[in-house]
């Protein structure tokens, strides 16, 4: 059985939810299906609980009847019956009403998150109605009776693979199993999500407890692509990636998915496949464990470092003093994401500054310190294992005319990081375009 996902612009419109159900039913396979909630109606659903949060009940009643306006309109759209246009208004009629209740009480996080997984729970209703009236044997399957996180947060992956095999169990003869993406209990059973990756996360966890064939996630992009095409021009998507290669993708500014939500798949040995909704015969890109051997694959790019420089002349063979730095980034929960040293000093960068001055005066008991802010990591990723000759070269030479503040070359056979400022961003990226791809 193959897992698909489809995002909220690939459900964002009644049209866009037919062809998702042109989709899943091609095959004339069984299929899981885990969808998102509609575009911008999770932002919708935030603004409701940030009104209620201030304690401002006529502004979240407004945005609600707005939205709820907008979803009686998609139901005209979407069905061609009256019975289950009448079906899923009154669903609608609900779900709504539900939405009103908060208005009407004591308002805490626990709320808020019950509030924002209703999106997800209106998409799967509406389009498991409409296969419903096309005569399609579907059937909805409730993530909050087997998606569940630990005390610690953290996806529960015996729980949910007992539970998922219980369900389809129960439900041997259908094709096409729907249920929502993002959301889960807790291990209080309380309402909550999986906050990383969301639905992209579901499909992978669902996908490891089925044993699935495949997982496919699909989006407005096609797959990954060669470098950013924002910033970048003849970028062209990537066909195969490592797991590896696609999480540092991820991890350093590839925004089509977060690098935490691959790994059960990547653990589970499932191939993860990236494919555009509005071109469906695209080849996109598979991400699997084979590896293409001496090959440079994409460049990404993340934005808003900074970069911290701790210079001591105490440093040189003194034992503890990098043990004593980093505990203090872990003090403040700030991950770093480059380091490296010299005999008398050590370079990291952060993405995140909430803590920076606390975290400069902490450092200036070792040394003097320096902070540069407005930088920007280039990330170069391909089977870069030390062994095949010369890829470092190639990829300094495309950087020979930008300043570089950090290299980070051999802590990972899948990367070479070069630091430099956010102003040289675009001029290195089309640079390193030119001389790996495009040559």
């Amino acid at each position: 059985m193959k897992v698909m996902k489809f995002g909220g612009t690939s459900v964002g419109t009644p049209a866009r939810m037919k062809d998702v159900a042109k989709l899943v039913t091609s095959s004339g396979q069984p299929v899981f299906v885990v969808l998102s909630a509609m575009s911008g109606t999770t932002n919708s659903l935030i603004e409701i609980s940030d009104y209620l949060y201030k304690k401002n009940p006529e502004g979240a009643n407004e945005v609600i009847n707005k939205l709820e306006q907008k979803y009686m309109k998609h139901v005209d759209e979407l069905y061609s019956t009256e019975e289950w246009r009448a079906n899923t208004r009154n669903f609608l009629i609900g779900e709504f009403n539900y939405l009103r209740s908060f208005t009407k009480e004591l308002f805490t996080s626990f709320e808020e998150k019950s509030i924002v997984a209703q999106g997800e729970m209106i998409s799967t209703n509406m389009v498991t109605n409409y296969m419903k009236e096309q005569g399609i044997n579907a059937t909805l399957l409730s993530a909050l009776d087997f998606m569940r996180t630990d005390k610690n947060s953290e996806p529960d992956p015996l729980y949910i693979k007992e539970k998922l095999n219980a369900v389809l169990e129960k439900n041997k003869d259908v094709q096409i199993y729907i249920t929502q993406g993002f959301i889960c209990r807790n291990a209080y059973g309380e309402i909550d999500n999986l906050q990383r990756g969301g639905s992209d996360y579901t499909a992978s966890l669902i996908g490891a407890a089925i044993n699935a064939e495949e997982i496919q996630i699909w989006t407005d992009i096609d797959g990954m692509h060669n470098n950013d095409p924002r910033v970048v021009d003849k970028t062209t998507p990537v066909h195969q990636l490592h797991f590896e290669e696609a999480a540092e993708l991820a991890y350093f500014g590839a925004k089509i998915l977060h690098p935490t939500c691959i790994q059960p798949a990547k653990y589970a040995g499932i191939p993860v496949r990236l494919l555009n909704t509005m071109e469906p015969e695209a080849e996109g890109t598979t991400i699997s464990n084979a590896t293409e051997v001496g090959k440079i694959k994409a460049v990404a790019a993340k934005d808003n470092i900074t970069a911290i420089k701790i210079k001591s002349s105490r440093m040189l063979l003194a034992t503890g003093f990098l043990r004593k730095v980093f505990e203090i980034f872990e003090s403040y929960q700030t991950a770093i994401d480059m380091v490296c040293t010299s005999e008398v000093g050590v370079s990291m960068s952060i993405d995140n500054d909430t803590h920076l001055s606390e975290i400069v005066d902490e450092l200036k008991k070792y040394g003097t310190v320096t902070v540069d802010t407005g930088m920007c990591i280039i990330c170069v990723v391909g089977d870069l294992d030390w062994s095949n000759v010369g890829f470092e070269t190639l990829a300094a030479e495309a950087m020979k005319n930008i300043p570089v503040r950090m290299i980070s070359y051999g802590g990972s056979n899948y990367n070479i990081s070069f630091l430099i400022k956010e102003e040289d961003k675009k001029r290195a990226l089309q640079s390193l375009s030119d001389t790996l791809f495009n040559h």
